[in-house]
């Protein structure tokens, strides 16, 4: 059998009184995740246990089948594990985003966590000045995708409690500040990053062209390095994930998958959508299992944009899920799981750790559980509810 899920980051959402009182999922055109609701299993997913923080490292944890209360130690120890970086087990990796301050009176406010989504090319060149003037046998810059990047800590502190910086846009940032165990140290190397960053000849020219300067470093998301069975060993299974996330990918590199790079592929609404779903298709072809993950919905999100989640759900819809379901019937038995992680409502712009619906289809066009399209609410009517790490299971039942 032939599994595959696909992931539509932070699809899940709330009722918007401007969309007549629908959700994105409800509001967007789904034509093939509402076939796949008419005839498979519909219902809520419990991906955030209580007591984590609703994260797409934990959430989407569970989807891959782990219990993240046993596994998880934070999100940028599995970033790590994707950008070839090797923890000893006394070091502490760290998000390090590129963001745009905006200072205000005698305040600094954060104006955008991603600096105008910089490119990959920019971001590379700015970590490069980060490491020459402040790395050290101690402190490792390590440049990712666009403006996440990592920072590694050798024989750090973890204690501390950090903020994402999606969650405080358009606010003052000093009360969100590191604080605990070792935060004086990164609260130093943040202001020192800023001027080292002030005077970079790209942020000059990127003010030149209007574009927002990514003027700061903002570290989060700190953890070692997790331990997790295989897939060969839990499941039984040979895998494969595709995303433009190192997060995933490190997820996907700890569990024994191989990792497909899609040319194209952003993270945002322009990413390579159909070039996912023919990835994951041949993929499959010597895979038993394919993770494709697409973050433009998550995005849309935490930028404000009710128009690009709407969008990116729509061509998710289209260019991702039609193309798979069209080519997935070649290979005979098959069972394809489609879901978000987490919601991120676009009002609140951050993640929030209600259940998620999730639709399971294993072919044909017999009746399913009683929903008549994919949404958040009529997920909810069927009654099935299932914790998020039991989703593989159910899949490869």
């Amino acid at each position: 059998m032939k599994v595959i899920i696909l992931l539509g980051d932070g699809m899940s959402d709330v009722v918007y009184s401007e969309l007549g009182n629908k959700s994105p999922l409800q509001a967007a055109k789904t034509p093939n995740m509402d076939f796949m609701a008419r005839h498979g299993q519909v219902g809520l997913a419990n991906t955030v246990p209580e007591g984590l923080p609703p994260g797409s490292d934990v959430a989407n944890l569970s989807i891959f089948g782990y219990d993240p209360r046993t596994c998880y130690t934070g999100r940028s120890p599995l970033e790590a594990v994707s950008m070839g970086v090797t923890l000893g087990p006394d070091d502490v990796a760290f998000r390090m985003n590129l963001v745009t301050l905006k200072p205000h009176g005698s305040s600094l406010y954060m104006e955008d966590f991603s600096a105008g989504h910089i490119s990959t090319e920019e971001g590379r060149g700015l970590v490069a000045a980060l490491q020459k003037e402040i790395g050290s046998a101690e402190f490792e810059f390590h440049p990712g995708v666009g403006y996440r990047h990592l920072m590694v800590w050798r024989g750090g502190k973890d204690g501390m409690t950090a903020t994402p910086p999606h969650d405080i846009t358009g606010k003052a940032v000093l009360e969100y500040l590191p604080s605990g165990d070792g935060a004086a140290t990164l609260n130093n190397i943040m202001n020192h990053a800023q001027m080292v960053l002030h005077d970079h000849p790209l942020n000059k020219k990127r003010k030149e062209e209007g574009k927002r300067q990514a003027n700061s470093i903002w570290l989060w998301g700190h953890g070692k390095t997790p331990r997790v069975d295989p897939y060969s060993q839990k499941f039984g299974l040979s895998g494969a994930v595709i995303s433009a996330v190192d997060l995933i990918r490190g997820i996907g590199v700890c569990a024994g998958l191989d990792v497909i790079h899609v040319e194209g592929a952003t993270g945002y609404i322009d990413t390579n959508y159909l070039g996912k779903a023919q990835a994951a298709l041949a993929a499959l072809e010597n895979h038993d299992f394919v993770y494709v993950h697409v973050e433009a919905p998550d995005e849309a999100s935490h930028s404000g944009r009710m128009d690009h989640k709407i969008q990116a759900i729509e061509d998710f819809d289209r260019q991702v899920v039609g193309t798979v379901l069209e080519g997935i019937r070649k290979f005979g038995d098959f069972a394809i799981l489609c879901t978000p992680d987490h919601p991120t409502p676009v009002r609140l712009m951050t993640h929030t750790a209600e259940p998620v619906p999730f639709v399971i289809y294993r072919g044909g066009e017999g009746p399913g559980n009683g929903a008549s399209s994919y949404d958040e609410e009529q997920a909810g009517t069927t009654g099935l509810k299932v914790e998020g790490h039991d989703l593989m299971e159910m899949l490869v039942k």
